[in-house]
Parts: structure tokens; sequence; C-alpha cells
């Protein structure tokens, strides 16, 4: 089963759009765990027990680890996952970009260390930056193309004289991810919420790749609008996927000894809010 299958299958198990990310800010942890990096484990555990018969998928961020020299805690996070939700894929937001040995390494971290059954990838040195990645046929590897930041702008909306028909950096990379670089089916794109007209210009150039979409909640992004443009589905079955990731507005939904219980509540008002704008 390779990672869009696994996907599927967490959708259909779960009736669920909604990928949680597990970015925790020990500063925002609740009573005596707060400011305590030793308590990053326990923290993300709770938020996946209270959350786990709700998501697609999850996404912890790796710096939220690494900043606080907590990899262990990450590896035993992912083991736990596999163990309590093995339905549901995770995705490390690495957002690595290297080349040749270098990234021979970073894919052996992310799919060897970690066990992630995908990892976020930035394609600007071109494919020499992915293909290693796609050794591991049972795995995703999902190029950022349009952004939720400001600061995308400068260089993914930027038109390409030397390419037939000139089109946005965001716009080849997605023609890119449909054919020529997805060798294997296991590529997937990020759009953010933030810019549904450019999420819905992706899923033309791209309809069949699924698309990992950051920014809704706290980011303000549109749930409704996000739907709209990138989810599709004929016949009663899903041609082209999209796996909304919120982050914040979830792990931080209370400051209180019920962080796990307001989380789940909150998760369950997005995957609501997803599907009945895919309804």
């Amino acid at each position: 089963m390779n990672f869009v299958d696994q996907l599927l299958r967490a959708e259909r198990a779960h009736h669920s759009l909604l990928c949680v990310g597990l970015d925790p800010e020990p500063s925002r942890f609740p009573g005596e765990w707060k400011g305590d990096p030793s308590r990053i484990y326990d923290f993300c555990a709770a938020i996946v027990d209270a959350t786990r018969d709700l998501v697609i998928a999850y996404k912890p961020q790796i710096a939220y680890f690494a900043a606080h020299s907590a990899e262990p805690q990450l590896e035993r996070l992912m083991a736990y996952i596999r163990a309590v939700a093995p339905e549901v894929p995770v995705i490390l937001d690495a957002k690595r970009g290297d080349i040749g040995s270098t990234a021979e390494q970073y894919a052996k971290e992310a799919f060897v260390r970690y066990g992630a059954d995908a990892v976020t990838l930035s394609p600007f040195m071109g494919f020499d930056s992915v293909e290693p990645y796609l050794r591991y046929p049972d795995k995703g590897a999902i190029l950022l193309c349009r952004t939720s930041n400001a600061g995308g702008s400068d260089l993914q909306n930027q038109r390409l004289a030397d390419v037939d028909g000139q089109p946005r950096v965001y716009e080849h990379l997605a023609r890119l991810a449909q054919t020529h670089w997805n060798t294997n089916g296991q590529l997937g794109l990020v759009v953010g919420a933030t810019f549904p007209d450019e999420i819905a210009r992706v899923r033309d150039l791209a309809p069949t790749v699924p698309l990992l979409i950051p920014g809704v909640g706290a980011q303000g992004g549109d749930a409704k609008a996000t739907v709209k443009a990138g989810y599709r589905a004929q016949g009663g079955r899903i041609t082209g996927l999209v796996v909304v990731n919120s982050s914040r507005a979830i792990l931080y939904a209370s400051d209180g000894d019920d962080f796990a219980q307001a989380a789940r509540r909150a998760a369950q008002t997005a995957r609501d809010e997803l599907n009945a704008a895919r309804a």
C-alpha cells in the first residue's frame, strides 16, 4: 500500500479530510507542563489519543522537536502513532531540499529513522532533490508549490519566460508533479489555504495529485473555499484528494487541563466543516 492508498484508506475509515499538525510549543503547554520540553511527547500523544478517529493524517513539524533536542521524543511519538492509529499516515514536515548523498541521508532520516509515511520537500534544486525519496516506493514526497506565506509570491508567482506558455513557477511545478516527476504516483503538492484561486489552478494542472493544504484555522484560510477549490470526486470515488491541515487551532483550543478534550472538540468541528463543504 503506497502513501496515496493510505490516505484514501484513512479517509474512508474516518470520513475525514482533516490533518492535525503536531507543532508542540512548550510555552503553550497546560498547567504544570508549561515551559517543560520534556513533556513534548506527553502533550502530542494526548492530542493523538483525543483525535485519532477524526483525522486523515498527522503532520509533525520537525523543527518544533529539534529546537528542544527532542528528536528522541519524535521517534517515540511516531512509533506511538503507528501503534494506536496504524491506519493514519504520518507526514513529516521537514521541507528538505538538498541533492545527492545528502538527500539520500535526509530520506533515510524521514523514512527509516522516524518511519514517516511521507515528507515535505522544497523542490527548488530540481528533480535531483526529489528523486532520492522516490526510491522508497511505498512513501510519499510532498512538494512545496504555492505556499500560504505572503513572501511566497517573490518566487512562486513569477513567470518562466523560457517555458512554453510562460507559466508561473508554481504552475510549472504542478505540471511536473502530475507528469514527468511523478514516476510512481508518489508525489503530492503543498498549496496554502489562503490562496483558493491558486488551489483551483493547481488542481486543474494536477488533477489527481493529493494536495496538502495548510492555513485553515489560526492562519485564516476558509474551509469551504479550500475544499471547493481542491477536492474532486466522481461517481462516489475521490479523484482529487485534499488533506487540510490545522495545527494551533486544535492543539491550543484550551490552555487548561481539558486541553485534550478541547482539541477533540475543535478537530470534530473542523472535520465536520470540511465534510459539509464537499457535500
